[in-house]
């Protein structure tokens, strides 16, 4: 999970130049902040986040065999520039992991965890519109009261006047 953790904030804060090659921290600021990327990992982990400029990251997380995506917020500061790198700062882990970030198209990157170069995701930017936010499970359908109804037989009303009433 901590993998996981770094992979997103990796990804949703990265780009490079033109040519396939490292970014520095700034380029990789600038060319993510406030964008919402899409994010594809070696271990089948995927989602969608953004990095705001205050180093805040939000975004959902799949991780392989998990039925639906899980909601992540981290808070100001998470990702900083250290140096000419990317660097996380989360409490659950004992070091901060830096990143690597390779451009690998105009609007896409890869981003991977320093000295672990197998441990990679790749970052497609996408609108800012709800692409985050999408249901993947079919909405539970009800029967209707009418089919409901239907399943177990009920006997007619019958009325009929009331003889006394008449009578008068």
């Amino acid at each position: 999970m901590k993998i996981r953790v770094a992979a997103l904030l990796l990804g949703m804060f990265a780009a490079l130049p033109a040519q396939a090659s490292e970014m520095k921290a700034h380029e990789a600021r600038k060319f993510v902040a406030g964008h919402l990327f899409a994010f594809n990992c070696f271990d089948g982990t995927t989602g969608a986040g953004r990095i705001n400029a205050d180093g805040s990251v939000a975004g959902s997380v799949r991780a392989p065999g998990s039925p639906a995506p899980r909601f992540m917020a981290l808070p100001v500061n998470t990702l900083r520039v250290k140096g000419e790198m990317i660097c996380a700062s989360l409490r659950s882990l004992p070091f901060e992991p830096c990143f690597n970030l390779q451009r690998t198209g105009s609007s896409s990157f890869r981003g991977s965890v320093y000295g672990l170069g197998f441990a990679y995701c790749d970052f497609t930017r996408r609108s800012g519109r709800m692409e985050m936010v999408r249901n993947t499970t079919r909405p539970k359908v009800l029967p209707s009261a009418a089919a409901a109804s239907s399943a177990a037989p009920v006997a007619p009303v019958v009325s009929a006047p009331i003889a006394s009433a008449i009578a008068e």
